[in-house]
């Protein structure tokens, strides 16, 4: 998917404005709300009330002044949020208006102006069946629209997907807790360890793009097909219909295990199409994590 500097710009500036309006407009609330800072940091002390919870008595400044005070503390608001964004060579695929790394693209730009909004750091980790690059996390709008600039125009070395290891890398890399929306299609060999220990230390979110023709084949006749991982090319019979039948089973069974992970692990999860509206998805997703 190699675009010209003039196109990546004007594609930028699209998902810019699009991006910037969504977080203005819908997300901002439900973002601060629902994805929540680091803990709980020191504010200041009052005297006890009764009814006070003894557990938050300072007894340094209860000793000084002979009577008792408490401590105060308030939200640490401040995140940092991690994308672990899918560059392989199965996101350059679309049937629809856009390829499944534009809706992506799109996507991972309206969390980043989301969390920018919030004042959050936002970071990225670009990877297929290695990782191809990280971005430490920053503030800012430049910071933001280098990260849409480089997903638009970035070319990987690895075709594959490895979501096992974008996973580790973070475990490794990012000492402090942070929330981290992994976007991908998820067909990866297994990540299920992976994506416990990663879990356990962040709070990680599951957002899946996907084809709508990736879940079903047309009857169009034979066919020539690539596989964009791997470059082999296949010829397929689709008018036969016990080869659509498989497909459609095989689809099937990987969407069902893929779901049944991440309700295991309890790591929310969302899913959507290129012909989609995203927005839609997003409110859902914010609505899953109410109250966590």
């Amino acid at each position: 998917m190699r675009l010209s500097t003039q196109d990546i710009l004007k594609k930028v500036r699209k998902i810019e404005i699009k991006s910037r309006g969504l977080s203005n407009n819908i997300f901002a609330g439900e973002y601060h709300t629902r994805f929540k800072g680091r803990g709980m940091t020191f504010s200041e002390v009052r005297n006890y009330q009764y009814g006070d919870d003894t557990r938050t008595i300072d007894w340094n400044v209860t000793a000084r002044y002979n009577q008792p005070f408490i401590k105060l503390y308030e939200e640490e608001r401040e995140l940092t949020v991690m994308l672990l964004i899918d560059v392989s060579g199965s996101t350059i695929f679309g049937t629809e208006d856009k390829f499944k790394r534009e809706q992506i693209a799109e996507i991972a730009a309206v969390l980043a102006f989301s969390a920018i909004q919030n004042n959050d750091k936002v970071g990225v980790l670009f990877f297929s069946d290695k990782i191809e690059r990280y971005i430490p996390a920053k503030k800012g709008k430049s910071h933001i629209l280098r990260i849409i600039r480089e997903l638009l125009s970035f070319e990987a070395k690895g075709k594959g997907t490895d979501v096992a290891v974008a996973l580790k890398y973070l475990t490794n890399a990012q000492k402090r807790r942070c929330t981290t929306f992994v976007i991908s299609d998820f067909v990866s060999p297994d990540f299920d360890k992976a994506l416990s220990i990663a879990n356990n230390k962040h709070d990680v979110v599951a957002l899946q793009v996907y084809d709508h023709r990736e879940t079903e084949i047309p009857n169009v006749g034979i066919l020539k097909v690539k596989d964009a991982e791997t470059g082999e090319y296949y010829w397929v019979n689709t008018a036969n219909k016990k080869v659509r039948e498989q497909y459609s089973e095989w689809w099937n069974n990987f969407q069902n295990n893929t779901i049944r992970l991440f309700k295991q692990k309890k790591v929310d999860f969302v899913n959507i199409r290129t012909d989609e509206d995203y927005v839609f998805a997003l409110q859902n997703l914010f609505k899953q994590r109410a109250g966590k």
